[in-house]
């Protein structure tokens, strides 16, 4: 089996967003490493199978789906308040319950692994970010990408007067299954 050809729509039923923010500071042993959810997210895959670099991916993502669904480390684990809060701060003070896109300008690479190199808009600003990707015969395909939250004019959430706060990089991974020929 193969990636079937042709322009796919995607969604939360094909797979998952997640994105993983990483705690710092002097008590950052109180806080948690997070990994959020994004729950309501849409896009489109062209994918020519054959020829990689034709194909292309767009995805919007709603910041304000974005679910707390794991938090490592920290003094205690997370209550559901706690979620709520880290969810609250989230959209509230760092994305303002903007929405977050991702607009491939270029694919490299050959099957199984492919590079997708992309505009990441966020906040309002665009910047270059690069997927590494795995696509497997069974059309799953699982990739992460890197980027600084103060490159799209975002202040990475602190408290306790910056004694504990979130570190600037942030990783996305995606997780979709692809259809298949």
């Amino acid at each position: 089996m193969t990636v079937a050809k042709g322009s796919h729509n995607i969604g939360p039923q094909d797979g998952k967003v997640l994105v993983n923010v990483y705690k710092d500071g002097m008590a950052a042993k109180m806080g948690h490493d997070l990994t959020l959810e994004a729950t309501s997210w849409s896009g489109k895959a062209d994918i020519n199978p054959d020829d990689p670099s034709a194909s292309s991916v767009q995805v919007t993502i709603d910041a304000g789906s974005l679910e707390v669904v794991e938090g490592k480390g920290g003094a205690k684990p997370l209550s559901d308040n706690d979620k709520r809060d880290i969810k609250k701060n989230i959209t509230d003070k760092v994305l303002r319950d903007t929405s977050i896109s991702f607009e491939s300008t270029g694919v490299s690479g050959s099957t199984p692994r492919l590079q997708l190199k992309g505009d990441l808009t966020i906040n309002g600003q665009t910047q270059p970010v690069n997927l590494d990707l795995n696509v497997d015969d069974s059309g799953h395909a699982k990739g992460t990408a890197s980027f600084k939250q103060t490159q799209f004019g975002l202040k990475p959430f602190s408290a306790m007067m910056g004694a504990l706060k979130v570190k600037d990089s942030v990783d996305i991974t995606i997780d979709v299954q692809l259809p298949t020929a």
